[in-house]
């Protein structure tokens, strides 16, 4: 196959938490605020707040949200502090604290998130070449609250949050959404994201180009899981790896 004839990249699809902001850090974050404020208003020992923030850690990470039930996500996770706090200390329930936990909690979460100047930079000299697809599972409300938040939407050809469409990652619906939006096909294509079982297998499904895994400090695939063709510690590296797909 001569040059000419070789598939360039033209778009690149990009995760959002975990792989361009650091929505973990975050979360843990907002979490030990939100500790403090329990063990102050309620007198507790650490033992029992990290009870109660384990029990609502659970609860977020098994979140299934149905907006056709008529509660807002908001609503849903004031309930996961309220369950959490009655579950761990037993008696009435506290939907004013737990209001108070969840607000603290979000914003929290929010005001940490941003993108690093290195990151802007890289976006935007990746701009100057490819397309850039930002894609991101999650609750409709939640992800756009965080997109807004850390003000990305500049340096991106296109948005879709999963929770706005009937599937998400790792479904190929979703994948063929974002290469009309781009207008390219999936070969043009290479996935960026920090998670193997959305992000990596959804590119797999969707036949993109390349996929590329941002390990964080992991590095290694775990058996079973699908392999990405590409693994490189942080998204800085990214340029690393266009280099080779020229």
């Amino acid at each position: 196959m001569t040059a000419m004839e070789e598939k360039t990249v033209k778009a690149i699809l990009f995760d959002l938490d975990n792989t361009l902001i650091e929505t973990s850090r975050a979360g843990a974050v907002a979490i030990q605020k939100t500790s403090e404020l329990l063990k102050t208003t309620l007198g507790l020992d650490d033992k029992t707040t990290s009870s109660i923030c384990d029990k609502f850690k659970h609860k977020l990470f098994h979140e299934s949200f149905d907006p056709a039930a008529g509660r807002s996500i908001d609503d849903v996770r004031v309930g996961h502090w309220e369950e959490s706090i009655q579950e761990t200390l037993g008696g009435s329930s506290t939907p004013s604290l737990a209001a108070q936990c969840y607000t603290l909690w979000k914003s929290s979460r929010l005001e940490l998130l941003s993108l690093s100047p290195q990151i802007c930079d890289l976006l935007k000299n990746l701009h100057r070449r490819y397309k850039l697809l930002l894609l991101t599972n999650g609750e409709a409300q939640t992800q756009r609250e965080k997109v807004d938040a850390v003000g990305c939407e500049e340096f991106f050809d296109a948005v879709v949050i999963g929770g706005e469409h009937p599937e998400q990652k790792p479904y190929i619906s979703i994948f063929t959404l974002c290469f009309q939006k781009l207008e390219v096909e999936a070969q043009d294509c290479i996935m960026v994201g920090d998670s193997l079982d959305t992000d990596i297998q959804g590119g797999f499904n969707a036949r993109v180009r390349a996929t590329v895994w941002i390990s964080g400090a992991g590095g290694a695939v775990p058996d079973g899981s699908v392999k990405p063709d590409y693994t490189i510690p942080t998204v800085l590296d990214l340029p690393q790896v266009l280099e080779q797909l020229k």
